[in-house]
């Protein structure tokens, strides 16, 4: 992984804390499917593990670590997003990408229950 020249490192605003509903078995299955797929995808497992290395939020360096273009990178970023895994907040004209730690404790635990 190459080192990061400059990088601007934010806080992560939380994303607003909601309390998780809970899920019946077939709820837990479509659940867990749909973060599995958010993973399924080697680069999207590389961005992961970058977000989770890092204390802060990461905005426009991302692309530098991946050998993709910047709108792969975005596509990519979107889906771990939409699952609920990584949070991004708008910073001027980047966006700020951080694991969103509820949404890993989630997966995390469907994994475990498995």
């Amino acid at each position: 992984m190459r080192a990061i020249k400059n990088a601007k490192e934010n806080p992560c605003n939380p994303c607003p804390e909601e309390e998780p509903l809970p899920l019946d078995e077939s709820q837990t299955d479509e659940t867990l499917a749909k973060l599995s797929w958010a993973i399924a995808h080697p680069a999207r497992v590389k961005l992961l593990r970058i977000l989770i290395a890092r204390s802060s939020c990461v905005c426009g360096e991302l692309v530098e670590l991946m050998p993709l273009s910047q709108s792969t990178v975005s596509q990519h970023l979107k889906i771990l997003k939409e699952s609920g895994i990584v949070q991004g907040e708008i910073d001027g004209p980047k966006v700020c990408y951080c694991v969103n730690q509820k949404g890993l404790a989630v997966l995390k635990a469907l994994i475990n229950g498995l």
